[in-house]
């Protein structure tokens, strides 16, 4: 198959808030050869479904300090994150909001002018815990959108070069060095290599690997998945952050930013529930802690609806103008998929999928880790909910995945500039369409008898079933079992979709394929992991051990139903591990 080159300095992989804000950073260096490859237009990244805020210790509501932001994260992430990377999101947090500011963000405003932050977010708190704090600040509930929105018409400003609608089908990663990446033209068909001295993956989250997410489709763990079959670890696997409110039955997400304005669960009986599992924060302790509870409520026979396996949210007590002008998002959101009015009645949820918690593994300028250690992969970056810099530990706070996706995209940009002005385009691979880059070209003419949408829709029940909230060793060996026989297959793939224009058939079965890996890294490091951590929790081991699991695990890929498992340590430098109460 013919292929059309390109050189650039630096490329980026997708198009959502990381790969945006770095893409920006890089092109403030004229010198510098900048591009964008991403399978979407960049306004409909999946950046533009966050609702709630971000998390940034600016201190015009009251008083707030990076120090707090920084103890409430890493306790919210129960105590596995690496401190010294917590530090650097806390306290760029600010920074990073200031710049948005002056790119013409529009940004919620108090009163006396400067911008506004929200009530309360899950999980933030003043002096250490004492009490919740107001930290978030915001564009009404359409705070991610207003980000695309911002960064996106910035770059076309500086002039960087998008390749909307191109996937990308392999990363070339040989000897310690990324010398590039190869791309399908999802519009006309054909395949593009790409030469750089620098390339940014920003492809999101995993949460397809679930039947009920508040994921897109198009979220299916490309870049995770490309690294790991070049001999990359993946770090802390088994973390995936269920969000307390999905809507019942569809998971689409209602924001945090509902309880952070005064919304409030009640059971099936009415009962405000939460002062049970977290008498001081209630709805507003972290993300695992509701998630459970409401599971746990369900389990007694507390639930609500029909079929008494849902609980609800309570916006009948706020005031209209609240609704209006603070959650219109929500409010529209209920009115449309529920069709109910969030003034009169009670909105039904459950836990959804809805954060990849850990990922590639990377420093603190987002620099790929070889051995998921100190080694660095030359050129090659990560950043967004596809990395792992271990901010977020075991489980993310609400508000800090925009911050993480802002400040660690434009410090890796930061140091891909470095590197891009210090060296020179390393050498392409010499036969740039070896395996893994096979395994994409063998689809084309795919011709066996299984379907890649019947094997998804598999395996995403396979992964509710068995991996998700609670979890048990039987329930994972059983999950294992059912992701390597669904990957035996995929080898047998067949695709109806000849063609080679928008052939989305082919982009959904690449995807499959990204699925099937990161679902079989994800289960193989729940399987290790034996005690309960933040969103991993374990009813065989019900217990945080930190004697045995303060620690990361990191998952090697060595052939079809072959994986290593290893662990590194935590970075601890200000707050030692003690019990988690709210």
């Amino acid at each position: 198959m013919d292929l059309t080159w390109h050189e650039f300095d630096g490329v980026v992989v997708g198009a959502g808030g990381a790969g945006l804000y770095a893409a920006l950073e890089l092109s403030a260096h004229p010198d510098l050869r900048v591009a964008v490859f991403s399978k979407l237009h960049p306004l409909r990244s999946h950046t533009g479904a966050a609702q709630g805020g971000m998390g940034a210790a600016l201190g015009h509501a009251e008083e707030d300090h990076p120090e707090w932001h920084m103890f409430d994260t890493v306790k919210g992430g129960d105590y596995l994150a690496d401190q010294d990377a917590v530090e650097i999101l806390c306290h760029e947090a600010v920074q990073v909001v200031f710049e948005l500011e002056h790119m013409g963000f529009p940004f919620d405003r108090a009163p006396d002018g400067r911008i506004e932050q929200r009530v309360r977010a899950g999980g933030h708190t003043r002096n250490f815990g004492e009490r919740p704090l107001a930290r978030s600040v915001y564009a009404a509930d359409r705070t991610g959108q207003m980000i695309l929105h911002t960064l996106y018409q910035q770059c076309l400003r500086r002039g960087v070069r998008f390749f909307d609608e191109f996937l990308v089908v392999d990363v070339w990663v040989q000897d310690g060095v990324c010398s590039g990446l190869l791309a399908w033209d999802v519009r006309r068909g054909g395949l593009h290599a790409v030469r750089a001295k620098a390339v940014l993956l920003a492809t999101g989250g995993w949460g397809q690997i679930y039947r009920t997410t508040t994921n897109a489709v198009t979220l299916t763990g490309d870049g995770p998945a490309l690294v790991w079959r070049r001999g990359v670890p993946l770090e802390d696997m088994e973390f995936y952050q269920f969000h307390p409110t999905g809507v019942y039955g569809r998971g689409i997400l209602l924001s945090e930013a509902s309880r952070g304005e005064g919304a409030f669960l009640v059971n099936g009986l009415g009962e405000r529930f939460m002062e049970r599992y977290a008498p001081r924060l209630m709805e507003l302790a972290p993300r695992d802690v509701v998630s459970r509870s409401i599971f746990r409520e369900i389990q007694a026979g507390r639930g609500g609806g029909p079929r008494g396996d849902c609980v609800f949210l309570d916006f009948r007590h706020l005031p209209e103008e609240v609704r209006r002008t603070k959650l219109p998002e929500v409010t529209t959101l209920i009115r449309t998929y529920l069709g109910l009015d969030p003034g009169r009645d009670l909105v039904p949820v459950r836990p959804t999928a809805h954060y990849a918690v850990g990922g590639i593994p990377t420093d603190s300028w987002g620099r790929v880790l070889q051995d998921g250690r100190r080694q660095v992969v030359q050129g090659l970056y990560a950043a967004g909910e596809c990395a792992c810099v271990s901010v977020h530990g075991a489980n993310r706070l609400g508000t800090n995945s925009l911050v993480d996706i802002l400040v660690f995209g434009r410090r890796a940009a930061q140091d891909m500039a470095r590197l891009a002005r210090a060296t020179g385009l390393p050498d392409p691979p010499p036969s740039p369409l070896e395996d893994p880059a096979e395994h994409f070209l063998r689809l084309v003419g795919a011709q066996g008898p299984e379907a890649a949408a019947r094997l998804r829709l598999e395996l995403q029940e396979l992964m509710e079933r068995h991996a998700s909230v609670f979890r048990t060793e039987a329930s994972l060996q059983e999950a294992l079992r059912g992701v390597w026989e669904l990957q035996d297959r995929y080898r047998r793939i067949g695709l109806a979709d000849r063609g080679r224009v928008y052939n989305q058939e082919l982009v959904e079965a690449f995807e499959t394929g990204c699925l099937l890996d990161v679902a079989e890294a994800t289960v193989a490091s729940a399987l290790h992991r034996t005690e309960s951590r933040g969103t991993h929790f374990r009813e065989d081991y019900p217990q945080r051990d930190d004697a045995r699991w303060l620690r990361h695990t990191l998952v090697w890929r060595l052939a079809p139903r072959q994986h290593r498992l290893e662990d590194k340590p935590v970075v601890v430098t200000h707050f030692a591990p003690k019990e988690r109460t709210y």
